[in-house]
């Protein structure tokens, strides 16, 4: 079989890092880079990559860099404490490197990347990151950094994401964001995010700090907020196994039976992705791809045993993760494809039995998780820079939490046919159970929290609304009748595929998170604004560019004209 990624029509110019197909399951047996040990409520995270062990050749991951292979198999070990271990209420991050925690990205990659590349290596870095404050703030996982050595640029927003941060002071490590000063580039995965609104760092401290190379230790680290202890070499160990036992304490995460992550089932071919609930039409020539995902068949498992017997096939965890893989896959594979069509198939009533089983079970450690994964899965959707266009069709189940992919959408388009004619279903879930990045509800969004919008919606919940009573509500962008809904939405299609693609990627971003900002949105925003230019700049990756000549012994040559 060819390159899907290459029938996909990807460019084949991109360099090495850029230019393979890129798949994202993986599992302990095969890490190079992680160990993930647990021993009763704390689970440890060792980082420990392997130099030659980088996703594509023409680097060395040394120091304890990363690249995507390693956020991987991060974003694995994650999943597998959130389902494989609910005993887990702390995990405790921290290297198996002499005098080195994490020194980040790996800068040689990034030199070779594609612009595409890093600044989808940064999404994907922020959203595991996102991941772990999700899990700590949801479902009373705790998380610890512990910093036995040098701690610089992404290697410290990977800390910044922890619940705490403990320092070694060993009058050598220090805590740094070097990339302004060394490379040319913003911190890429939340750093001066997190630095101001999580950690509440002084603005001159915070400057002083992002263009000094060497960073800050010690005492004035943790005084300047940067960290919440610095503690001697002899003391560290015992120090961070304490305050991971405090954490834990902390944690209202049940003890219970933990649910095995099998390998999902998914087939890749010129055609598409196809999974068992979610398939993907690739159509290259028409720059864009058909998502349809499924309702379960029958009705879904309702008590706590036959839920954890059913397991990672339980419907509401297997379509979660096969349409986050889904994503992941077209976001890096096919990066021509910037419309995404979402359908959904099925008996709506099935997802609304499962969405009361969601509801009923939702003290239940792993229907919380499950709740979990699918709040994160709406919210990478979300935040992909893609088109999204929701088709409301006979035989769709856009219902409860399904419902959820056209509320993400920049536009809906429901087809008002004479027979059959689909229909929308809300239920209490859509009220706020998947908060988006902006800590709304996907309603409350759409209608800026106008009442007169909103509770109308509330006094329907469990109906099945026609096209035209739900284009009154204001669900729908349009209901069309059967003359019109051919020609209308190809040529709605067609009409978008002809516009900029880097215009609409910011005209989206600004119309999705148009309401109240919060942290995420900023990181988000920062990334798709300010480092997506920074990334094109030649003071940053021209000829002369700082990224370009690091580890050359070149200085980088700056236009010193401000833009």
């Amino acid at each position: 079989m060819a390159n899907p990624a290459q029938a996909a029509g990807a460019d084949e110019s991109s360099s090495n890092a850029s230019s393979q197909w890129v798949s994202y399951q993986t599992d302990p047996s095969r890490y190079r880079h992680w160990r993930l040990r647990t021993e009763g409520a704390v689970a440890t995270l060792v980082m420990d990559t392997a130099e030659d062990g980088g996703l594509s050749p023409g680097y060395k991951l040394k120091l304890n860099s990363y690249d995507l292979g390693v956020d991987i198999e991060l974003y694995d070990a994650l999943q597998r404490i959130r389902f494989e271990h609910p005993e887990v209420r702390s995990v405790v991050v921290t290297s198996a490197k002499d005098r080195v925690f994490c020194s980040g990205a790996n800068i040689f990659m990034l030199g070779l990347s594609s612009h595409a590349w890093k600044v989808n290596f940064c999404k994907f870095t922020n959203e595991t990151r996102n991941g772990i404050e999700d899990s700590s703030r949801h479902s009373g996982l705790k998380f610890i950094a512990a910093c036995n050595g040098t701690t610089a640029g992404g290697g410290y927003e990977l800390a910044l994401a922890c619940d705490e941060i403990v320092l070694v002071d060993d009058r050598s490590s220090a805590v740094s964001l070097p990339e302004v000063p060394l490379l040319g580039v913003l911190p890429g995965t939340g750093g001066l995010t997190r630095l101001t609104d999580k950690r509440r760092v002084r603005r001159d401290h915070a400057d002083i700090f992002c263009t000094t190379t060497e960073g800050v230790r010690g005492e004035r680290a943790k005084e300047w907020r940067l960290v919440d202890a610095v503690v001697k070499p002899q003391q560290f160990k015992a120090y961070v196994a304490e305050r991971a036992t405090a954490l834990a304490a902390q944690s209202d995460r049940p003890a219970g039976q933990g649910v095995e992550l099998h390998s999902l089932s998914c087939r890749v071919d010129e055609k598409g992705i196809h999974y068992e609930f979610v398939d993907v039409q690739v159509q290259p020539a028409q720059r864009r791809a058909t998502l349809t995902v499924r309702a379960p068949a029958s009705a879904i498992a309702a008590e706590p045993v036959a839920i954890l017997e059913a397991g990672d096939r339980w419907w509401p965890l297997q379509v979660a993760r096969e349409l986050d893989d889904a994503i992941l896959l077209l976001r890096t594979n096919y990066r021509d494809l910037g419309l995404w069509v979402l359908r959904t198939e099925g008996d709506p009533v099935l997802v609304l039995q499962a969405d009361a089983v969601l509801q009923a079970q939702s003290k239940h450690w792993f229907v919380r998780e499950t709740t979990g994964m699918l709040r994160r899965t709406l919210a990478r959707l979300e935040v992909s820079s893609r088109t999204l266009i929701a088709l409301v069709e006979p035989g769709s189940c856009f219902a409860g939490t399904l419902l959820e992919l056209a509320l993400c959408a920049d536009r809906t388009y429901m087809a008002d046919a004479e027979q059959a004619a689909p229909t929308l279903t809300l239920d209490a879930l859509n009220l706020g159970a998947y908060p988006r990045p902006d800590g709304q509800s996907r309603l409350e969004s759409r209608f800026y929290g106008e009442a007169a919008s909103i509770e109308p919606l509330r006094a329907r919940l469990g109906e099945a609304l026609t096209p035209r009573e739900a284009a009154a509500l204001g669900l729908v962008t349009a209901a069309l009748d059967d003359i019109d809904w051919a020609d209308e939405v190809r040529l709605m299609l067609e009409e978008r595929l002809s516009l900029s693609p880097d215009a609409l990627t910011g005209m989206e971003a600004n119309l999705r998170f148009g309401g109240p900002e919060t942290m995420q949105t900023r990181v988000f925003g920062r990334l798709s604004a300010w480092q997506n230019w920074i990334f094109i700049r030649p003071n940053a990756v021209g000829s002369h560019g700082a990224l370009k000549v690091y580890g050359t012994g070149n200085k980088a040559r700056f236009d010193w004209e401000r833009v």
